[in-house]
Formats: C-alpha cells, structure tokens, sequence
C-alpha cells in the first residue's frame, strides 16, 4: 500500500526499531536455562567460563554473579552503570551486566520515556529535549524531557522520577502525576550491537509556566513546541533519537494527529507486525 509522505516516514522509523531477525547469525546466551541474549559467534569464542553446545551458549546459573567479569575479560567498554540481567522484563533478575555491555550480549534492557505535555488554548504543546553533543550515541538528536535507562535494583517508575529530576529539574511531587501509557519492545541492530530494548512511556500533562533545567549535561537544552510540529519534524526527518519515534509515534495516535488506516498501520507496526 502506497502511504502518505508522512506516515510512510513514521512507518519506516518503527520498523528501523524492528530490523534484527532473532536468532539470525547469532547464538542464544543463556545463564543456566534461561534465554537472555544472542551473541555473535566470533564475541562467544572470547568469552571465558562458558559452554557452546547445541547452538547456544551457556554461562552457569551459579556463575551469573560474574557476569560483568566475563563481558570486560572479553574487552567490552564499560560506562559504569549496571542494569539487571533478566529473561522477561517482569522475571527474576539473574544476574547484572554493565550497560555497556547489552548490545554485545543482546541482553534486553529496560527504559523510560516521558512525554512533557502543555495545554494551551491553542492545542497540545510537547517539551522537547537536545541531546548534548558529547553524548556517547545519538549526540544532538532530538529526544523527550525525560529518558534515561532502568540501572539495577530499581523499578520503572523509580528511574523516572530520578532522571526527571537529574535531566530537567522535575520535582517528585509532579512527576507523581505521571500516568504510564504504554509499553514498547523492540529488537534493533545498531552500531553499537543489538539492542534489544523495553521502553515505558508516560504522559505527564505539566504547567504552562514550568521550565526545565538542564541539571547533569545530558541535555544542551529544551524546547516546548506546539505537538503539530513535533509530528512534522518526525514525519519528514530523523532529527530525533531512534527509538524516541516509537514513543512519540504512539503519542500521535492517542492525541488523534492520525487517524482511520493510517492509526491501525502504526499501531500494527508498533506491535512489531511487518507491514
């Protein structure tokens, strides 16, 4: 089916979020019997303290705990904060693994992302966020007012409130009011490795007169654009970080800016379907 310009382009950001195919030319990592990640045969060769047979590759459940002892004797770059290693977003934790590490091993991990609305008379407003330029990936894309990665030992919820306030300054009393709407899984080959993420996103309608502060220099700087431009920008280019669109996509839907087939596409889409 032939879709219009913009939902073409919409379309085409989800499904560059749904572009790896599983197990493909990796292999299955598992920690005792549970599936965890996929791994590529010349990364499995490097690591220590595991076993390759019948196409996977097995680290012992009593080894979980040295997880992270694996990953860097495997020469793995680090960024310091680990995130729980887990078969299914709401199962056991099995382990931890710097998040670094998650592309190399294929290991889901757990994000947030929150949609900074403003009512005016004049529609729906949306705070809108510059990566600074020295992030490590994605530096100066477009992102949310608030989004960040779940570190271990903490909920959802939690990190959202943490990272509202390190990112832009939210107090906790407002963030309170934050409604989850929705749950986005995906699985991405990046440049990075295979990013195979669990978004959660939130609307949290703030006051006309709040103004974010860019507090820990994740952020250059905000801006509050009326939603019609955010859905022009997403629609005809790849200013925004890659799996922003995902969250921002499901945002037009709800707040009607598509409608009718054009909805339904994007809805299936999110869903993973392949259109």
């Amino acid at each position: 089916m032939a879709w219009p310009q913009k939902i073409a382009k919409l379309l085409s950001h989800v499904r560059a979020c749904h572009n790896a195919r599983l197990p493909g030319e990796r292999l299955p990592f598992c920690v005792g019997d549970a599936l965890v990640g996929y791994v590529l045969p010349d990364f499995a060769a490097r690591l220590a303290g595991v076993s390759v047979a019948t196409g996977r590759v097995v680290l012992a459940a009593s080894a979980a705990g040295r997880l992270n002892d694996v990953a860097r004797a495997a020469g793995v770059a680090f960024r310091g904060e680990d995130f729980d290693v887990r078969a299914v977003v709401d199962g056991p934790v099995l382990g931890v693994l710097d998040r670094g590490a998650l592309p190399a091993f294929g290991v889901m991990g757990v994000g947030v992302h929150l949609n900074g609305l403003v009512r005016r008379d004049s529609g729906w407003w949306l705070w809108v966020a510059r990566r600074a330029a020295d992030k490590k990936l994605d530096p100066g894309k477009l992102d949310h007012l608030v989004a960040g990665g779940v570190p271990a030992g903490f909920s959802a919820f939690e990190t959202l409130v943490k990272e509202a306030a390190e990112e832009a300054g939210l107090p906790a009393e407002l963030v309170g009011r934050a409604v989850e709407v929705g749950r986005f899984g995906y699985a991405c080959e990046r440049a990075e490795g295979l990013r195979r993420d669990f978004l959660v996103a939130y609307d949290l309608v703030l006051p006309e007169d709040f103004v974010p502060v860019a507090a820990d220099g994740e952020v250059a700087g905000f801006e509050l654009w009326p939603l019609q431009r955010v859905f022009e920008v997403a629609g005809t280019t790849d200013d925004f970080k890659f799996n922003v669109n995902l969250v921002l996509v499901d945002l037009f839907v709800r707040y009607g800016l598509v409608a009718g087939e054009d909805a339904a596409a994007l809805r299936r889409a999110l869903a993973g379907e392949v259109l």
